[in-house]
């Protein structure tokens, strides 16, 4: 297994937004790039967080989306018709 090359990834977050819930709950949503050295690609991110009593963020689940048109109008419509 020594040929395996170890492959790094380096996210960026390009833009994100966030809501509260709740006591001290937040949804975040974040348009963010995944750099390899195969190159780079940009998704979408649903997190879902807490506030701890400091004021600092707490992510606890998280949820990628593909950044193509296709999957993002079969999840807004989807969420749209619940």
């Amino acid at each position: 297994m020594d040929d395996e090359k170890e492959t790094k990834v380096q996210f960026e977050t390009l833009s994100a937004e966030k809501i509260p819930f709740g006591k001290n709950n937040f949804l975040e949503v974040a348009r963010k790039k995944a750099i390899t050295d195969e190159g780079v690609s940009e998704f979408i991110s649903v997190s879902r967080g807490y506030f701890l009593p400091d004021g600092s963020e707490k992510y606890k689940k998280s949820i990628t989306i593909p950044d193509d048109p296709v999957i993002k109008a079969f999840v807004t419509e989807k969420i749209n018709k619940l």
